[in-house]
């Protein structure tokens, strides 16, 4: 693995001297061995490294530089979340170690061990016929199902969100994070916010809430059989309606006869139009096997629309940062007509309701 530790922007963002003093008192291992890093472009929201010290090889995260919305980018959410649910039956990374001192790197940060897996972004060479595709759709949902059967008071997180009245605060949330956001008129997203405010359904009993949950936050076992082996990207997890999970997942799934994707680079999401993939109705269909949820068409447009639309406004935040200078990630020029077209797409998930 390349090692990036002169490179500006790991300098920047990682401060290794100072890493590396902080890690030798607070990190068991070789204390004495260098550091290696190597950044990780892949995402958009936290900013992911590679992290070795001799024969440990962490992950580490931080928050990214400049200002962003509330809630977002919450290092120490993921960090509880997945150290709450290590011991059960939900695949999460390892928790090493977190630091909320941010004097070390000029951020909070955590370690999590790596995963033995990867992140599926074109169709594996392993999934050689059109059902091992379906099962990796499968997959998906079973771990979510079982996400969703966790008890999160006996995990210790009874006080890690509020689970009444969710859907409510979402939308007045993001609406507010919606004119923090703001740069420009939008009219499609002003549309789908007052729609999403006139008809949010009722919600069933909370569980723990993934947030961001899709195919590219997930890693999978190399080979068949399929199987999932890490749930990643817990920013934006808490306690609320788990069909909120189930909308994002149907947000991001692609079908053979959809229009291109809003973000033109995101080329990757298309994985799913090929042969043997899941419709997203047979993604519902399981989902409601598995956990006993079924859900009526017109709900289930609320949480697809919901989903399409906290991504637009989150991402319109990022282009705000763009606009600003205080990213790197040439990905965030997109968003001038990406939010947009996704403010589209939300606003006709509404009106197919």
């Amino acid at each position: 693995m390349e090692n990036q530790i002169d490179r500006p922007a790991v300098q920047h963002l990682l401060q290794p001297a100072a890493l590396a003093a902080y890690l030798a008192q607070h990190v068991p291992g070789d204390a004495a061995a260098p550091l290696g890093a190597y950044r990780v472009r892949g995402g958009h929201s936290n900013e992911t490294f590679f992290v070795w010290r001799g024969t440990d090889h962490w992950v580490l995260r931080r928050p990214p530089l400049g200002d962003y919305l509330p809630t977002a980018h919450d290092v120490a959410r993921e960090w509880r979340v997945i150290s709450a649910l290590a011991p059960t039956p939900v695949p999460v990374p390892q928790p090493i170690h977190y630091c909320a001192d941010t004097a070390v790197i000029g951020a909070p940060f955590y370690l999590m061990a790596q995963i033995d897996g990867s992140v599926i972004r074109t169709v594996p060479a392993w999934a050689t016929t059109p059902a091992d595709c379906h099962a990796i759709g499968l997959a998906l949902v079973d771990a979510l199902a079982d996400l969703h059967a966790v008890d999160w008071r006996a995990v210790g997180l009874s006080d890690f969100g509020k689970p009444e009245g969710y859907l409510e605060r979402q939308v007045r949330r993001w609406a507010t994070q919606l004119e923090g956001a703001r740069n420009r008129d939008i009219p499609d997203l002003d549309a789908v916010t007052h729609w999403l405010a006139t008809h949010i359904p009722v919600s069933p009993p909370a569980t723990i809430v993934h947030g961001d949950y899709r195919l590219d936050n997930v890693m999978y076992a190399t080979g068949l059989p399929v199987r999932l082996v890490g749930m990643l990207d817990w920013e934006m997890s808490t306690l609320g309606d788990p069909l909120a999970d189930l909308g994002y997942l149907l947000a991001f799934w692609r079908e053979a006869d959809d229009p291109p994707p809003a973000l033109p680079s995101q080329q990757e999401w298309r994985l799913t139009e090929a042969p043997g993939f899941p419709t997203r109705a047979e993604l519902a269909d399981q989902y409601a096997a598995r956990t006993g949820r079924a859900i009526a068409p017109p709900a289930l447009a609320f949480y697809h629309a919901l989903a399409l639309w906290k991504m637009a406004i989150l991402l319109e935040g990022s282009y705000k940062r763009h606009l600003a200078g205080v990213t790197d990630d040439p990905f965030f020029a997109e968003l001038q007509s990406g939010v947009p077209g996704l403010a589209a797409l939300a606003l006709a998930v509404t009106r197919g309701a």
